[in-house]
């Protein structure tokens, strides 16, 4: 199975309420970081060898439509080469609100990326392969602003515009179900893994944790 849509925006920008809207819409199943720490042991591994070069990306996405948010995002380029039939959804936001959820969430000081990279081994080698460009600025704000901009102008210059859709969750079904050829659905564009949403998870975990 070829991926028919390839998400190339970073994380936080709108790729879990994305990743639902794309199952709902039937271009599903869609990959999505959760899909990763749900088979941590087969599916973190295949990412590690893709950043060495060794890649196999029917082997990643195998029974997979579409794909989302990190890591696929960090290798859109690839991705967009390997299935050149394939859509590219580019998700954007106000690039300082970006920084801003990255620094509470993702990238926060005690999250778990920064315990990642703490802890070594396959974790934090699973971390490396797709922050890459980010390794070293997670907490520059000023750095994080302008990669997000360049990432996008780097998406924009290199997907034809017949093949991209640049999206903000907030436009709702419309942009999306015309970029894809599909019906709206009746159910309104679902809004989930919101900033509050994550911290509140990530705070049960670490309850349940300390348990």
């Amino acid at each position: 199975m070829a991926l028919e849509v390839i998400g190339s925006g970073l994380g936080r920008t709108g790729t879990k309420s994305l990743q639902t809207a794309l199952n709902m819409l039937g271009v599903g199943p869609c990959y999505h970081m959760v899909e990763v720490f749900q088979d941590k042991e087969r599916k973190m591994p295949q990412w590690i060898a893709a950043s060495r070069g060794n890649a196999d990306w029917d082997a990643v996405f195998k029974g997979y439509r579409s794909s989302v948010d990190y890591p696929g995002a960090a290798y859109w380029r690839e991705l967009a080469d390997y299935f050149p039939r394939a859509k590219v959804i580019h998700t954007v936001r106000d690039p300082e609100a970006w920084v801003e959820s990255t620094q509470a969430t993702i990238f926060r000081p005690d999250g778990v990326a920064m315990r990642a990279f703490a802890g070594g081994g396959m974790m934090a080698d699973f971390f490396v392969s797709f922050t890459r460009d980010l390794t070293g600025h997670l907490h520059d704000r000023e750095w994080l602003a302008d990669y997000f901009q360049r990432h996008t102008e780097a998406v924009k210059a290199a997907i034809p515009p017949e093949r991209l859709l640049i999206y903000e969750a907030g436009q709702g079904w419309g942009p999306l179900c015309d970029f894809l050829g599909v019906p709206v659905p009746e159910e309104p564009y679902p809004l989930e893994n919101t900033r509050a949403e994550f911290i509140a998870r990530r705070a049960a975990i670490e309850t349940n944790q300390g348990a």
